[in-house]
Order: C-alpha cells, then structure tokens, then sequence
C-alpha cells in the first residue's frame, strides 16, 4: 500500500526535477559539455529523478523498480524497457561518474526527459484518476 503523503511528496519532488532538467534544453551541447556547473547539477538532478520511485515489493535493483510498477499495471512496457535503461545511467551517474560522456547526457536530458515526465502523469493517473 503506497502512503498518499510519500506518493505526492515524491511526485512533487519528481516535478521539481523533471522541470530543471527541462531548463537544460537553452544550453547548447558545447555549452554543456564545457560548463561543470551545468553538467554538475543536470547529473545530481537526473539522477534523483530517476530515484522518484513508488515503493512496492522491495527491487532488488534500480531496474526492478519498473519492472513491479508495469507488473501492477501501473506503466506501460515501453515506458518500463526506457525507464530501466534509465535505470542502468543512473548506475553509471553514481557510480562511474569519472567516465561519463557528457555529451550522452546531454543528448538523454534533451531527448528523453519526456519519459520522466510520462511517469509522472501515469503515476498520477492510475492513483488519482
């Protein structure tokens, strides 16, 4: 059973996110890839957005988190096959951040953010219509 005030403190978190990111979109890749601030916080950012998760059974993976969200219908499998992928970056955000091409992140935060901001309206949609 997913806890309404964790659900819209974790939706609202996800918002707020999901509209930084969205913010990425004026820079160029140049402008990007050679500013530490820009690509610094974009990264810490992405990165909590994808941690924005509901809370089922417990994941034994970041992946596994949309795994349970599309077994209890919740998304759908495209969205759960691009989300895990998002997953997987994350790892790499975390964890291998030494060897992040930057201009991956750039193109994923200005191509795919949709995905994100997908999720957040299924999320909704299924727990408040």
């Amino acid at each position: 059973m997913v806890n309404e005030d964790t659900l819209m403190t974790r939706l609202n978190k996800l918002k707020e996110n999901i509209a930084f990111l969205d913010n990425i979109k004026k820079y160029t890749e140049v402008e990007y890839v050679k500013n530490p601030f820009i690509y610094g916080s974009s990264e810490r950012f992405f990165h909590l957005a994808i941690e924005c998760d509901m809370r089922y059974r417990k994941p034994e993976t970041n992946r596994d988190v949309f795994e349970i969200l599309y077994e209890n219908e919740i998304i759908t499998l495209e969205l759960k096959e691009n989300l895990s992928d998002m997953a997987s970056f994350r790892n790499i955000l975390v964890h291998d951040y030494v060897k992040i091409d930057r201009g991956v992140v750039y193109k994923i935060i200005t191509e795919d953010i949709e995905d994100l901001m997908l999720y957040m309206k299924e999320i909704v949609r299924y727990f408040y219509g």
